[in-house]
C-alpha cells in the first residue's frame, strides 16, 4: 500500500471516530432529559410557549421575547400537568402596587384562591404584611421583606412532602413544614398591574 492510500485511511478512521463519538454524546443528552420541553438535570422548560398551560379568569396573555405577560382582569396560566413533590424556578418583574403570585398544588384549576392552594405571594404592599412577596399566603410570613418592583427578581420554590422551602433573589424567606394540600397543578397569577414572568422551570422530585 502506498503511503498516500495509508495517510487516507488513517484520515477517514479518525472521522469515522468522531461521528461515533458525537453520536454516543448526543443519546447520552437525551437520556438525561436533553429531549424537546426538558431541561438539564430533569428541569422542565415551561418558558416562551403556551404549551402545557391552560389560561383561566380574565386575564389576557402575550408571549414577547420569550417572557409572559398578563393583563386585563384578574386570571391564571394554569400547568395541564399536576404536581406533587418539585421545585419551581421563575422570574418575575412587577411593578409597584401590583399584585401576583404563583400558585402551587392546586385541586381545582377554576377555583383558585389562596386558601384551596399554597401561593408564594407577589405583592410588596399587601395591607397584611405577613403574606408579603416571598411569604407562603395563610401559612408562612416571609422572613425577610425584599423590595422586588421595577426588576426581575427569582422565586426558587420546594415543596417536598409537607416540606415547603422558599428563596427570593437568593435569600431563603420560607421554611416550613404543613400538610394543607399534597398535590395539585401550579399556576401564574395575574391580580394588578404590571405583571411578567420568564424562565419558569419545574422539576419532579
Amino acid at each position: 500500500m502506498s503511503k498516500n492510500n495509508t495517510i487516507k485511511l488513517a484520515g477517514l478512521a479518525f472521522i469515522i471516530g468522531l461521528l461515533c463519538a458525537c453520536s454516543e454524546s448526543a443519546d447520552e443528552n437525551m437520556a438525561a432529559g436533553g429531549g424537546s420541553g426538558s431541561g438539564n438535570g430533569g428541569w422542565i422548560n415551561m418558558s416562551g410557549s403556551f404549551d402545557g398551560w391552560q389560561q383561566t379568569g380574565g386575564a389576557t396573555w402575550t408571549i414577547e421575547d420569550g417572557v409572559f405577560i398578563a393583563s386585563g382582569e384578574q386570571g391564571h396560566l394554569v400547568t395541564d400537568d399536576t404536581f406533587d413533590n418539585f421545585r419551581i424556578r421563575a422570574q418575575f418583574w412587577a411593578s409597584e402596587g401590583s399584585n401576583s403570585g404563583i400558585f402551587m398544588r392546586i385541586a381545582d384549576p377554576a377555583d383558585i384562591r389562596d386558601t384551596t392552594a399554597y401561593e408564594a405571594n407577589i405583592y410588596d404592599n399587601r395591607p397584611d404584611q405577613s403574606g408579603r412577596t416571598g411569604a407562603i399566603v395563610n401559612h408562612a410570613p416571609a422572613s425577610v421583606a425584599l423590595i422586588t418592583p421595577g426588576k426581575w427578581n427569582t422565586y426558587d420554590i420546594t415543596m417536598d412532602g409537607d416540606h415547603i422551602e422558599v428563596w427570593l433573589n437568593e435569600v431563603k424567606t420560607v421554611d416550613t413544614t404543613d400538610s394543607s394540600y399534597s398535590s395539585g397543578h401550579i399556576s401564574l397569577q395575574y391580580g394588578s398591574g404590571d405583571i411578567r414572568f420568564r424562565n419558569v422551570e419545574i422539576m419532579r422530585l
